[in-house]
């Protein structure tokens, strides 16, 4: 029999420190517990507690595993193999793109780097788009170094460090809004990453250009011609990399970028709304290594989560992660769930969540961060950042976090702030993320629309009266 307690357990283990439950909490740092719980949340743009669904599905899955599963490589293989057959019908994926797995979208950032530099003789130079928007511990991954002080498979290494064969790694942040928080224009983003981009190739270098498909405020940056244009312009010097880790796209937009052979890094903990953390990166052709990958990796990944076709992972040890393989079990779980729901209420839901959603904006006197809710495209429509600098209070960003924590602490889980709001002192505003889950959108698409109604209008209105009560002055 297996016990719920092994359950949780296991989906907090086999990743660096940001899974581990707190002291004394049943919840990570980022506030998700690997137990399903009855909380009004909305925080998928950070962190998903497991559902309830995904959670009695593990248990049964659980329960049909051989008693040796923590220790048998061929186990785990099998098992990630049967997944890549599910994710590939899922995405729609073309029978030459291979399927890569990672602890996290912040671990996946060293198969792209790494493979960007088997396939050259030159060093490699990363350009970080939007660096203040994607995953925090991205600027070191991308710079091949270690983020954590520990790697998913239980190996201390000192944060900071630089993978063996991947020191020589350079990276240029390129940021996406500008000093006062506008997002750029493609047009401008563009040129921004060819001038980086001819400077380090001018230098004699390889690059690798990252393009972000969801940002933590749902920006997509460059445009599909801005990276056909720089495809062209800068030849086979240059690779690209997505990153679409919080998932907020379609199979068929992402064949898109996999037919420019753009790499794709997606993960399964955002609003595909598994438990964090866990990540898949699909390559097309174009990206197997040529010759042996950087023997650093082989303190992050273990043989059978990298392509059993690229043999310049050979060297890698045939270990296991069963927390990983249960996170990602539970992320497909949620992916095929969600395909079962119907276009028509999937659009319905989506459609009344942006609705009230701006309806708390106006009772608060708040804005919406551009370009939250702009149109259907999911990267919009299930994803929107309150800027709360125009209340009374004037809360800056650290103010938003203690108000993220108090909401928290209410049962009312929100996204993160973001630093993409200037006040006019110069410092950054006060911002929050609503975002909805792809079993969030499940749960929903079972209520009729009077309820739906009812459930998004007293969640709102929950969360708007802690917002008001946290900016009344504390009188002593």
């Amino acid at each position: 029999m297996v016990e719920a307690r092994f359950v949780a357990a296991l989906l907090a283990s086999g990743g660096d420190g940001r899974i581990e439950l707190r002291s004394g909490a049943n919840t990570n740092q980022y506030g998700a517990s690997p137990f399903p719980r009855s909380v009004r949340a909305y925080a998928s743009s950070t962190a998903n507690d497991v559902s309830l669904a995904a959670f009695e599905h593990l248990h049964d899955v659980l329960s049909g595993w051989p008693q040796d599963f923590a220790h048998s490589p061929d186990f785990y293989r099998a098992s990630l193999e049967q997944l890549r057959t599910c994710i590939r019908q899922s995405w729609m994926l073309a029978d030459e793109v291979e399927i890569a797995f990672a602890a996290s979208g912040t671990d996946l950032e060293y198969l792209p780097l790494a493979a960007a530099a088997a396939n050259s003789a030159l060093p490699v130079t990363n350009i970080l788009v939007g660096q203040d928007e994607v995953g925090s511990g991205c600027l070191l991954a991308a710079s091949g170094r270690h983020f954590a002080d520990k790697t998913p498979l239980g190996i201390a290494v000192a944060k900071g460090e630089a993978l063996a064969q991947l020191g020589a790694t350079t990276v240029v942040a390129v940021p996406i809004r500008d000093d006062a928080g506008t997002a750029l224009t493609s047009a401008e983003l563009s040129a921004l990453i060819e001038h980086a981009a001819r400077q380090a190739i001018a230098d004699g270098r390889q690059v690798l250009i990252h393009v972000v498909h969801g940002s933590k405020t749902g920006l997509v940056l460059p445009d599909l011609a801005a990276i056909d244009g720089l495809r062209q312009r800068l030849g086979e010097r240059a690779r690209f990399v997505v990153d679409a880790c919080q998932a907020r796209s379609s199979p068929e937009m992402l064949a898109h970028y996999l037919e420019r052979d753009c790499a794709v890094m997606v993960t399964g903990s955002k609003f595909i709304g598994g438990p964090p953390f866990s990540g898949f990166a699909f390559f097309p052709a174009a990206w197997a290594p040529a010759a042996p990958l950087a023997t650093g990796l082989s303190r992050v990944f273990a043989r059978s989560e990298l392509p059993a076709s690229w043999t310049a992972a050979a060297f890698l040890d045939e270990r296991t992660n069963p927390g990983l393989l249960l996170r990602l079990l539970a992320a497909q779980f949620e992916v095929e769930r969600f395909a079962a729901v119907a276009p028509d209420l999937r659009h319905q839901v989506i459609s009344a969540f942006g609705s009230a959603v701006r309806g708390l904006a106006e009772s608060l006197g708040a804005s919406l961060v551009s370009p939250s809710l702009a149109t259907d495209e999911l990267h919009h429509a299930t994803l929107a950042t309150l800027d709360l600098s125009a209340l009374r209070s004037a809360p800056d960003f650290a103010m938003a976090q203690r108000w993220h924590r108090v909401l928290a602490a209410r049962g009312l889980r929100l996204g993160q702030p973001v630093k993409c709001v200037r006040q006019s002192d110069g410092n950054w505003g006060g911002t929050l993320r609503l975002s909805l889950s792809m079993p969030l959108i499940v749960e929903f698409a079972k209520l009729s629309a009077a309820d739906l109604r009812h459930r998004l209008t007293t969640d709102m209105s929950q969360i708007a009266d802690v917002i008001r009560a946290a900016e009344k002055p504390v009188v002593a």
